[in-house]
């Protein structure tokens, strides 16, 4: 949007830049403007072509409680009358949907602002020179504007834009102007809507950022800080991170990119739906947020008898990615290699041999890739694991990052406790990276591989080994928004 000001006049400046605002919320209405509607779902063979509403067509004075389909085929109905199920999946299985992301149908409407009009006569261009009376300024400003709306199924597609897209654009623009408006003459902040869907909400929510400022500057803090508070939001969850946004147009391929590792699939949160643990009057503690499962032999790296404590610490990385607190890539082991010897833990030679790591190591590599500090708790036999189940309890009610269990050669991923404080009764949720085949959920879970073990279990059996000291490596959650 292009305004030339008075340099010596800022309240001449300020009164236009309003009125430039003012016209560019009226262009929504415009009889001219065309809104081009969309289908944003996941490609099928059959994807509906697009509709194009003018705004002749549209009443932005309608009751939206008499505003109802009259017909819901395409080939019976045209533009002004089709609803937004046109665009809509036909399933109506609700139990699977997990997020709005990912299950949610969208549809996208694009505006389309026709700058010239039609004209009985052909004529070439004209230019029109006005001289300006006094020294000027130019803005250009170049906004971004992006609402998101829910939709009845049965609401057309005519009121959709008139009654939720429209308004939704205007009050956003709004809110960009008040931004813009006290240093209008002066350096204008680069602005952009993000859409967040924080745990606990019913719907999705809209902050405008800056974006001179990078993630953890502490003006971007800061704004994210006060947005906490203003929601109720949590001070230790980056729930309103730029990474953490709503991509709508691309979720579907994004998750699943997200749960790739250089090409292979990777199962998350395998141990949902689990059988229970067994201990009587138990509470059970447990990891909080999602995490990809990484064993042995995965995406064909052949790490057998030595790469437990790699996999696990390639897990709980995963859970910081999928929690936003970092956006690196899961390191291979020859990168987590690498880390160690740049800290000064290894030699050179260290890369791309088979030497096992440890608790320590794990916490090292997670310090400089991630910035995360650890706990680590020392025990001098499996025999006196179940001692510390109270305190693995807190930390998975307090910060709620998987654990990593070390003894003599063997590695473990801890995801939760069954802790009976009076009896002493427990059971460890343990995520086995020793795994070696394919990734077969159910196979996973009926082997073991994920599931509730004790310390001793009924046939007398020890599951941590007696005469081994353990370590066990407890991540902090960071302290950050």
């Amino acid at each position: 949007m292009p305004v030339y000001c008075p340099v010596d006049s800022p309240k001449d400046a300020e009164d236009m830049y309003l009125r430039a605002i003012d016209a560019i919320a009226a262009r929504f209405r415009d009889p001219q403007v065309i809104y081009m509607i969309e289908t944003f779902n996941e490609p099928s063979t059959e994807v509906p072509r697009p509709v194009i509403l003018h705004g002749v067509e549209l009443d932005c004075h309608a009751d939206l409680r008499n505003a109802r389909l009259s017909s819901e085929n395409a080939q019976e109905a045209d533009a002004k009358s089709l609803a937004c199920l046109h665009f809509c999946s036909k399933s109506e299985d609700f139990s699977s949907f997990t997020s709005i992301e990912e299950n949610a149908d969208k549809i996208q409407v694009s505006v389309l602002i026709n700058r010239s009009g039609n004209s009985a006569k052909s004529a070439a261009p004209i230019t029109e020179y006005f001289r300006a009376l006094k020294e000027t300024k130019l803005l250009v400003m170049d906004y971004k504007l992006e609402v998101l709306c829910y939709a009845m199924k049965d609401l057309s597609l005519k009121q959709a834009v008139s009654k939720l897209i429209i308004p939704g654009l205007v009050d956003q623009l709004c809110t960009v102007k008040n931004t813009i408006l006290p240093n209008l003459l002066g350096q204008h902040p680069l602005l952009h809507p993000y859409h967040f869907s924080p745990p606990g909400f019913l719907h999705p929510i809209t902050a405008i950022y800056e974006l001179s400022y990078g993630e953890t500057e502490m003006k971007q803090v800061e704004a994210r800080r006060s947005l906490h508070l203003r929601l109720g939001l949590p001070f230790d969850r980056p729930l309103l991170r730029i990474a953490n946004a709503m991509n709508l147009s691309t979720t579907k391929y994004i998750a699943r990119s997200n749960s790739i590792w250089k090409g292979s699939p990777l199962l998350k949160d395998v141990h949902l739906g689990i059988p229970s643990s067994g201990v009587s009057g138990g509470v059970v503690s447990m990891v909080q947020g999602s995490y990809q499962y990484y064993h042995y032999l995965h995406d064909g790296f052949d790490d057998s008898g030595w790469g437990c404590a790699y996999r696990s610490l390639q897990t709980i990385i995963s859970w910081f990615r999928l929690q936003q607190y970092t956006s690196i890539d899961v390191p291979s082991h020859r990168e987590i290699q690498q880390s160690l010897v740049e800290v000064g833990d290894k030699e050179p030679s260290f890369i791309g041999s088979r030497d096992w790591i440890g608790a320590i190591e794990l916490s090292f590599v997670l310090d400089k890739l991630l910035g995360v500090s650890c706990k680590v708790i020392n025990v001098r036999s499996g025999a006196e694991l179940p001692e510390t189940c109270r305190e693995l309890a807190l930390h998975f009610e307090t910060q709620g990052t998987p654990i990593m269990i070390g003894g003599g050669v063997l590695a473990y991923t801890l995801l939760g406790v069954d802790y009976n404080d009076v009896s002493g009764d427990c059971a460890f949720l343990i995520l086995d990276p020793h795994y070696t085949g394919s990734d077969d959920l159910k196979k996973i879970v009926n082997g073991g591989w994920c599931g509730w073990k004790k310390a001793v279990d009924s046939k007398g059996k020890h599951f941590f080994l007696h005469d081994k000291f353990y370590n066990l490596l407890l991540p902090q959650r960071p302290n950050m928004v």
